[in-house]
């Protein structure tokens, strides 16, 4: 069955892809951003090169005046060049790779696409490429996996660093705390409405999992997967190779 938009606001929607997994949760969220009455659209983090998928995509998009990326992963760049080809739209990253006929993306630049003011926020942590996208009109912050619709997310080492990503989160919580962001489009599971709760929750689990991956290093563990062993034995292991990226960059942390 070919998924439709789902419209979350007067200028954002969402198709949902159908990558359902361990690490996608229900699948990749491709959201489309348009000012209301606007011509041209934006569309950001495309999915998976799924042309089913993209024509959902586009049959609610309409003109596409840009494509960006949260982030390098797989799952949200796969579909790149079908979508350049389907549109001729130029696309955008922190990561050049996944730039095209553009800018890279830059901390704190203003994009505007036909009165759609989109805000750049640098967050890395889960990949050292991630960005949020804020659209102040409507006080929405665009994710990625930054911080995901439903439980938490993998700093997957070595690309993801914790430092930085608790950074981010500590930057995210300020916006919240102003105001500024109200609810948060996650590049995977439901929309967020209570942004202050999901945030401090992500703040307090990695304090207590770095508490745990502490004192299991303390206890005689010597490598990520024995941390993971002692500190993970209640979750389900076929989580434990995602958990164990986490753990390195914990261990990486704790380091420094």
């Amino acid at each position: 069955m070919t998924a439709t938009a789902v419209t979350v606001t007067d200028r954002a929607s969402y198709v949902l892809a159908e990558n359902p997994g361990l690490m996608t949760l229900d699948g990749t969220n491709t959201w489309i951003l348009r000012e209301p009455g606007a011509a041209r659209s934006v569309v950001v983090d495309p999915g998976p090169a799924d042309d089913a998928h993209l024509q959902a995509v586009l049959a609610a998009a309409g003109e596409v005046g840009l494509v960006l990326f949260t982030h390098r992963h797989f799952d949200h760049t796969e579909a790149l060049a079908r979508i350049v080809e389907l549109t001729g739209a130029p696309t955008r990253s922190i990561d050049p790779t996944f730039t095209r006929d553009a800018d890279v993306l830059a901390d704190g630049e203003s994009i505007d696409v036909d009165g759609l003011l989109i805000e750049v926020l640098a967050t890395p942590g889960h990949t050292t490429d991630s960005a949020c996208f804020l659209v102040g009109a409507e006080n929405l912050l665009l994710s990625g996996d930054t911080i995901l619709g439903r439980g938490t997310t993998v700093i997957a080492h070595p690309d993801g660093v914790l430092g930085p990503y608790l950074d981010s989160l500590a930057r995210i919580r300020e916006l919240v705390e102003e105001g500024v962001v109200q609810q948060i489009l996650p590049g995977h599971g439901p929309v967020v409405t209570d942004p202050a709760a999901v945030v401090d929750f992500y703040l307090e689990h990695r304090a207590d999992r770095l508490d745990q991956v502490r004192a299991a290093v303390e206890a005689g563990a010597t490598t990520a997967r024995e941390v993971v062993e002692t500190v993970y034995r209640d979750v389900d292991e076929t989580l434990w190779p995602a958990a164990e990226l986490s753990v390195a960059a914990q261990l990486d942390y704790l380091k420094r």
